[in-house]
């Protein structure tokens, strides 16, 4: 059986992130308890804010979600301003009403990391699975903290990070890469690709690369993202920078 991803291009990243906060709070008024799994980094950060004016003025309520994150890094804490978990209080759980007995995160500095990733691979099967995953994707085609290499890990593990991807994140560490944890905790590609639904954003010309690479090239470990290739019901919505060369309208 052959799967088509369903790509939807927008004019700006404004627009992706009305598009994609409108499509979750659609999911989230039809299935109340929808389990969601979330992202972080720069892209995300326009449809939390959506997502936080829809509860204020239209009374959009999270009270019944149930949360997942995609990683962590591993040696910081939640309070870290570089953490992922200060993010989501950051831009979306300080300003929705998700309870925080419902909200779950990989605990970086758990003193066994591997009995962590056993816990919470546990923590989503007893929730039910993930019936909306929303992805972003790094510049070397990497979700989560799934790094390309010659194997990808099945299940949440622990990995060792890209130089280019302590990179992208160095702005969250004073700008200085070698502030950023060398090594972090993800969801490994089937517990993404077991999700209900997937939907994979991307904006700004430099994700443009990957990202028709991601569409129209091999499947491949090298470009974890191209798995996606493989769900029923993934979608990818991008900005026109971000589809620049793509070959569709």
């Amino acid at each position: 059986m052959v799967f088509l991803l369903q790509i939807r291009i927008f004019d700006n990243e404004q627009q992706v992130a009305s598009a994609l906060a409108d499509h979750i709070a659609s999911a989230v008024r039809q299935q109340p308890g929808i389990v969601l799994g979330l992202p972080t980094g720069r892209t995300p950060i326009a449809t939390y804010a959506e997502l936080r004016r829809l509860h204020a003025e239209q009374g959009l309520s999270f009270a019944r979600a149930v949360t997942f994150n995609l990683d962590e890094f591993v040696g910081i804490d939640a309070s870290h301003p570089g953490s992922f978990r200060y993010y989501m209080e950051q831009h979306f759980f300080g300003g929705v009403d998700v309870p925080p007995e419902r909200i779950h995160f990989l605990n970086g500095m758990a003193k066994d990391l591997d009995t962590e990733c056993i816990r919470y691979e546990r923590d989503i099967a007893e929730a039910g699975g993930m019936d909306l995953q929303v992805l972003g994707i790094g510049g070397n085609g990497h979700i989560g903290f799934n790094e390309p290499a010659d194997e990808l890990i099945a299940s949440t593990h622990r990995v060792t990070l890209h130089a280019g991807t302590r990179r992208d994140n160095a702005a969250s560490f004073g700008g200085d890469p070698e502030r950023v944890p060398r090594e972090a905790l993800s969801m490994g590609m089937a517990t993404i690709l077991k999700a209900r639904m997937l939907i994979l954003v991307a904006t700004g010309a430099g994700k443009a690369r990957c990202v028709e690479r991601m569409i129209h090239g091999p499947l491949t470990t090298r470009l974890p993202a191209s798995f996606l290739q493989m769900h029923r019901s993934a979608a990818v919505y991008l900005d026109r920078p971000a589809a620049s060369l793509l070959a569709v309208e």
